[in-house]
């Protein structure tokens, strides 16, 4: 297959479609916002992208599914559709309830069989709809922590179809963690083979990808080569590969009237003011404890300062029907009361919190003019609100105070302020730096921050994976 011709198949837990039924039984499809989406965008046009995933929802009818397809396939996208109980014990009981809190350095989690024979199942049912699309010199990229079995499956039903010229890429977007934290999962080494079954292995720093490999030695023996690790006959490269933004989108959209009309808004509001700004998805893998807990410690410290600044925390509903993130949600309204309680002044609240989402236009306005942007991630991928933060900031020098944890701490450290986030006088020593750095420091700090974050786009991010890919075809 010649490269003008090569199709891309990504398969992702969740497809970037929001499906709709609209009047006469026929359904729309709309692409969604997602950071995926959003970094895949610029891959070359000379590659024909098709998606595979679960659509969000399951189509009992054998004829709305068929239109619901159908509409899938005008955006290039195949729907998987799972049993709501599958899908339920698949997503929330193994990926996020397990798989996810390990891969985030968490301890004393449990294990569920009933959760680990549904996860087997859909990644099951994930190579299945694939394998019976897939044509020799397709490459398969594939997405993400709930499809880690994903792999070997495909591979194998490929090799029994006799279609086994067809590379296999696979992009983690959560950290990997060390191999004490990982070996607590009962089914790691089934996991790791799963993976193994690639050609090219992804990830977002070094240090994730050394515990990987790390993880293959010891749990399963593997041989090491350099980069490759080879596991029953089979070679499969590991990189790191830096997930970017798109910058042009938010310098695009700072020229917009509503945009403008907005960073005059909150310029006027917050004028005495200097703004602190969090925008994190409610999930304990963010520090929002931490991080009301450290500029409390801040406030008690700093009496003169406590009129002169403002934390603008974001906080985006995160799964919801989840009883841990429904307690920490609690627990974070609970310290918002407490500290502004106890520090507000007639002229304004030291917190203004949001649990909801936030418009492009306002999120982008708030981007604009915070003075401080604090991320106090304990463990993340990468975190990709570092970027868009400094791509909002150009002429303005913003500080990013920026958690060492944090995977964008290993390439936008230099132009930060790094703390570690578990100490509350760290993160407030890190707060007090920021508000008071002279204008040249600031400068300077901005500008390294602005060449790695316009050097290392989503466009160059998905390039580069798709073409290192293509070498193993």
């Amino acid at each position: 297959m010649s490269d003008k011709k090569r199709r891309l198949i990504i398969v992702s837990n969740r497809l970037p479609l929001s499906l709709k039924k609209v009047d006469g039984g026929s359904f729309e499809s709309s692409l969604s916002s997602g950071g995926l989406v959003t970094a895949l965008s610029g891959i070359s046009s000379s590659t024909n992208v098709r998606w595979f995933g679960w659509p969000g929802t399951n189509i009992e009818d054998e004829e709305e599914r068929k239109a619901a397809q159908q509409s899938l396939a005008e955006k290039d996208a195949v729907g998987i559709f799972l049993d709501e109980k599958l899908a339920h014990q698949h997503y929330n009981e193994f990926s996020n309830g397990i798989a996810w809190p390990i891969l985030h350095y968490q301890s004393g989690v449990g294990f569920n069989e009933d959760a680990w024979k549904a996860y087997q199942r859909v990644n099951e049912i994930f190579a299945d709809t694939v394998a019976a699309s897939i044509e020799d010199g397709d490459l398969v990229w594939v997405h993400d922590y709930h499809l880690l079995l994903f792999p070997a499956y495909l591979r194998e039903r490929l090799k029994n179809a006799g279609r086994e010229k067809c590379p296999i890429g696979f992009t983690l977007h959560t950290p990997f963690p060390a191999e004490d934290f990982w070996r607590a999962l009962p089914v790691q080494k089934d996991l790791l083979a799963g993976v193994l079954a690639c050609d090219l292995v992804g990830f977002h720093t070094d240090e994730y990808k050394r515990n990987f490999v790390e993880c293959c030695a010891r749990g399963l023996e593997a041989a090491i080569d350099g980069d490759d690790i080879v596991y029953k006959g089979r070679r499969a490269h590991t990189g790191t590969f830096i997930v970017g933004i798109n910058p042009q989108k938010f310098t695009d959209g700072l020229l917009g009237r509503e945009v403008q009309a907005r960073v005059e808004e909150l310029e006027d509001m917050y004028r005495r003011k200097t703004v602190i700004l969090g925008v994190d998805r409610l999930d304990y893998t963010k520090g929002l404890v931490q991080k009301l807990q450290g500029y409390e410690h801040f406030l008690a410290q700093h009496p003169d300062l406590r009129g002169q600044v403002t934390l603008i925390q974001v906080a985006i509903p995160s799964r919801e029907g989840v009883k841990e993130y429904q307690d920490l949600e609690r627990e974070i309204s609970g310290l918002v009361g407490k500290i502004n309680g106890e520090y507000s002044t007639p002229e304004g609240s030291p917190i203004v919190y949001m649990h909801h989402s936030v418009r492009f236009t306002d999120l982008t306005a708030l981007y604009r003019i915070a003075d401080i942007c604090l991320i106090t991630s304990p463990r993340d991928g990468m975190n990709l609100v570092a970027a868009e933060n400094v791509a909002c900031q150009k002429g303005r020098y913003g500080v990013l105070v920026l958690s060492e944890l944090a995977g964008a701490a290993a390439f936008m450290g230099k132009g930060s302020i790094t703390f570690n986030p578990a100490s509350a006088q760290q993160l407030s020593d890190a707060i007090y730096e920021a508000a008071s750095m002279g204008a040249e420091e600031k400068k300077e700090r901005y500008e390294q921050l602005e060449d790695f974050v316009t050097t290392n786009t989503s466009a160059k991010w998905g390039e580069t994976f798709t073409k290192t890919l293509s070498n193993f075809a």
